[in-house]
Formats: C-alpha cells, sequence, structure tokens
C-alpha cells in the first residue's frame, strides 16, 4: 500500500484540478452543465484514481487505478482542444495545460511501470 499524499503523481494531478476548476470559472455560464462539468470531472478523476487505487492490495490493481487516471487525462486534454476551438481559451493557455498533462501522463506512466517491475519481484 503506498501513501498517496506523498506520492508526486497525486500531488501534481490535484495542481491540476485546482488550475482546471480556476479555468473553468472563466467559461460562460450556459457551459456550466456541459463543458466545464465535463473538464471539472475528468481533472478531479485523476487524484481520486490515484488515492483509490493506492489503497489496493496488489501492484496490479493500483496499476488499473492508473490507467484510469491516465485516460482521465486524455478526455481532459480533448476537452481543452474543445475549449480553444470554442475561444474560451487561447493557443498559449492550451500549451500551458496541455503540458502539464502530458508531463503528468509520462509521470503516471512511469510510476506504473515501476510498479509492474516491483510485482514481478
Amino acid at each position: 500500500m503506498h501513501h498517496f499524499r506523498k506520492l508526486n503523481i497525486w500531488l501534481k494531478s490535484v495542481d491540476l484540478v485546482t488550475d482546471i476548476y480556476r479555468l473553468t470559472h472563466t467559461f460562460p455560464t450556459h457551459e456550466r452543465f456541459g463543458l466545464i462539468s465535463q473538464m471539472q470531472r475528468a481533472a478531479i478523476s485523476c487524484p481520486t484514481n490515484i488515492a483509490e487505487g493506492s489503497a489496493k492490495s496488489g501492484y496490479k490493481y493500483f496499476a488499473r487505478f492508473l490507467e484510469i487516471a491516465h485516460g482521465s487525462l486524455l478526455e481532459l486534454g480533448t476537452e481543452l482542444i474543445v475549449a480553444m476551438n470554442l475561444g474560451y481559451i487561447d493557443v498559449e493557455k492550451y500549451e500551458l495545460y496541455k503540458d502539464k498533462i502530458i508531463e503528468l501522463q509520462k509521470m503516471i506512466y512511469s510510476f506504473k511501470d515501476r510498479l509492474y517491475q516491483q510485482d514481478e519481484r
């Protein structure tokens, strides 16, 4: 079992959630039940799944939750593209968040890979 509050992937994903909530606060109010809700749910899914997975017994179960967290980041990246296409964010802001998402995806993948290596021992 891992202490999720000490994991860099969890800490960075919580920071990303905070950023996404602040970002979507600037979106038009008519998106409250559309894009805003989707982006916030995708963002919060990442640290939530890391936390839940850390409580599972066995590395392969934790790895599955990391895959879900990774998928949520892919979803969020897609939603950022839509937000940019609709003019809710500019290209510069899109690139900033895209880079944060990619960095976190790489970190999750690397952590998951280490879990599989530990499981093989």
